[in-house]
């Protein structure tokens, strides 16, 4: 028997990591968190390791009963989470009495939100990664996504009491999820494949997503990219963010479960960091592309690991207060109570 008990599941969700590396040449992908920018986060803000597993949901968030006490952080797509019937907030720490249930709601500001538990999730390794790769079935949860009864096992029972849970993130860190993003791309590596219109229509054009995207990649509607040799190159591989674009000349941004090989010719690569803003846009909402160099796009990965260390060294020195916990008992009855430090 598990520590946390899944009440509701929600339409989509996994359990997943920073996914399975070392594999695609056998043509496994690498799966893992869409967003991982939002997951890496969530484990900080518990004191986990940046990847450990934690439970991904789309567009409609699980209901949770926690057997024990936790520390929870949940990050990502506004989905307006409670614990027992009250509101808490998004992107902190959060201590989770024995016996609470955690619901988040629908989405209303991006798609996707990540919650993470101090210690992590214990479940087995496949291919050295815990994340769901569905269309394998493998990984996570017995290789699917969570439903109704499911019990996860907590990995390891850190300790909550001790925890500061004064964390929480700068707004300066915080992402926009946007209805109308634009997004940074390398072009290529097939440019040659697109007239020098296209690659204009391409850069200068919005791009809706529709409904046929999901984790695999986001399906684009917008204006037609003509090809000057066909749509079709020799199979090779796909990167993350790559973006395909078939005979029908409408783009298609590939993601965490892409598959490994493709024999489309690609426009363009999404820069890594963001891959994100791509992760949490949903159906109807609107992408605009712009190119940048290779050298930037490698710059800005640099700052934006860079503050990542710096939330990561804030995080560990700059909270002085600590809460300690006492358990009093007034008239028969015990009571809890927190105590901050100065």
């Amino acid at each position: 028997m598990g520590e946390l008990k899944i009440i509701k599941a929600g339409p989509m969700t996994t359990i997943q990591d920073l996914g399975r590396f070392g594999y695609m040449k056998y043509g496994m992908p690498t799966a893992g968190a869409v967003d991982q920018y939002a997951f890496k986060i969530a484990n900080i803000l518990v004191g986990n390791p940046e990847d450990e597993a934690a439970i991904e949901a789309t567009f409609l968030g699980p209901t949770i009963q926690f057997k024990v006490e936790a520390v929870i952080a949940i990050t990502g797509g506004g989905m307006n989470p409670e614990l027992d019937g009250k509101e808490i907030p998004m992107w902190q720490a959060v201590k989770v009495s024995k016996g609470s249930k955690l619901s988040l709601n629908g989405v209303k500001a991006g798609l996707r939100g990540y919650i993470a538990i101090r210690g992590g999730i214990k479940l087995p390794e496949v291919m050295g990664s815990k994340s769901t790769y569905l269309r394998g079935e493998l990984g996570g949860f017995k290789g699917r996504k969570l439903k109704q009864g499911d019990e996860l096992s907590l990995a390891k029972n850190k300790e909550v009491r001790e925890f500061c849970l004064k964390r929480s993130i700068p707004a300066d860190l915080l992402e926009d999820y946007l209805e109308d993003r634009k997004i940074r791309v390398i072009v290529g590596p097939q440019g040659d494949y697109f007239t020098s219109k296209s690659l204009e229509t391409f850069l200068t054009s919005r791009y809706q997503l529709t409904t046929q995207s999901d984790r695999m990649g986001c399906r684009l509607a917008g204006p037609t990219l003509e090809h000057t040799k066909g749509a079709d190159i020799i199979s090779d591989g796909i990167a993350s963010g790559a973006i395909q674009v078939p005979g029908d000349g409408q783009p298609i941004i590939m993601l965490a479960d892409r598959q490994t090989t493709g024999g489309y010719a690609k426009i363009a690569n999404v820069i890594s960091i963001d891959l994100p803003k791509v992760a949490q846009a949903k159906p109807g909402d609107k992408l605009k592309f712009e190119q940048i160099e290779v050298v930037e796009a490698q710059q800005e990965l640099k700052k934006k690991e860079e503050r990542i260390a710096r939330l990561k060294e804030w995080l560990a020195t700059e909270v002085k207060k600590r809460t300690r916990y006492f358990k009093i008992k007034v008239d028969g009855k015990l009571f809890e109570v927190e105590v901050e430090e100065q």
